[in-house]
């Protein structure tokens, strides 16, 4: 592929992502409104930050990854997802002290719900522990306030990696991702939603765990070569995986986004085969299991197709971009 210095091209992940299937959830669009019109009730958003929510749509990424959710789960979720782009709008914007600081609002308010700040992220933070425990189970809850402390962790250290302009090597990094992505949080809510509470033995397996982070790293690096654009006119490519390609292998931009192709066709492999040899775990626990596992594929894919049906990443030109694969940078925003 011929490429100039101001345009690259996508890897075709959506071919290598056929063994899996997206759907939409039924409930999308009464519960969606619902969330929305909960989140802006709230009036936490700059004009140009609701802007960017808006056009973010992040309800109908949702309904991707959830679409077998019953309304009140696939509602609960929507919350989630929204007041995670709050948590991460703010922190985009702060040092690593204040960041860490807005993380440890959220991580209090799930901790404990007699706490509250009186600020809006401890209000919705509570509102939505309240509709999450109305059907989660111990060791799933249990989980989700660990993988959200890790969460919050990782987020105020990847802002203080941004005051430093510092790249982290790849080993380094793909433990951060790992965490800052919040993949974790949102693959822990796959339980609250199907309606069962697996032992934290399943996890613990090494091909249940090879498994897992199979699936949550086609989610990170899909995600990472999808946003360097809209990343890099803001600034912000130190937390993204071409940034670190390009610096760890002296990669060029088009160069990285082909390996980020190359590394998705091998954790889509290592999926399938560690699918295949998934040990059981007792019979009151494998159809379980299988439920989790038949979730878990939905995120993947279920990214890749919200990533072309929304402004977030590509722009009015969403369309064409996934035809073409072919992105133009744009410029700096400072510099328009």
């Amino acid at each position: 592929m011929l490429t100039s210095p101001g345009h690259f091209y996508l890897p075709d992940l959506l071919s290598l992502s056929t063994p899996f299937h997206s759907s939409t959830n039924p409930h999308y669009k009464e519960a969606a409104a619902e969330s929305r019109a909960w989140i802006n009730s709230y009036n936490v958003f700059t004009d140009r930050k609701r802007a960017f929510f808006v056009q973010g749509c992040n309800e109908l990424l949702v309904s991707h990854t959830y679409p077998h959710a019953g309304y009140a789960q696939f509602r609960t979720i929507c919350d989630f997802v929204n007041l995670l782009f709050v948590i991460d709008e703010v922190s985009d914007d702060q040092n690593g002290a204040d960041a860490r600081k807005t993380g440890e609002v959220y991580l209090n308010a799930m901790r404990d719900p007699e706490w509250d700040d009186g600020s809006p992220l401890a209000k919705m933070t509570k509102e939505f522990r309240a509709r999450l425990l109305g059907s989660c189970g111990p060791r799933s809850f249990a989980r989700f306030l660990k993988h959200s402390k890790d969460y919050i962790n990782c987020v105020a250290l990847e802002a203080e990696y941004r005051e430093r302009g510092e790249v982290l090597d790849m080993e380094a990094f793909k433990h951060l991702r790992r965490e800052n992505s919040a993949i974790r949080l949102c693959f822990g809510l796959f339980e609250f939603s199907l309606g069962i509470d697996l032992p934290d033995e399943v996890f613990q397996e090494s091909t249940f765990s090879s498994l897992y982070w199979a699936a949550a790293d086609m989610v990170c690096w899909a995600n990472d070569v999808y946003s360097y654009n809209m990343e890099q006119a803001k600034g912000h490519t130190g937390n993204n995986i071409v940034t670190v390609l390009m610096k760890a292998k002296g990669f060029d931009l088009q160069a990285a986004s082909d390996y980020i192709g190359i590394h998705y066709a091998e954790l889509m492999n290592r999926y399938i085969a560690d699918k295949a040899r998934l040990p059981s775990f007792g019979p009151s626990i494998d159809t379980d299991v299988q439920r989790y596992v038949t979730a878990m594929e939905n995120w993947p894919i279920g990214n890749l197709v919200w990533s072309f049906e929304t402004n977030r990443y590509f722009g009015p030109r969403h369309a064409e971009i996934k035809r073409t694969r072919l992105v133009a940078l744009k410029p700096r925003e400072e510099d328009t």
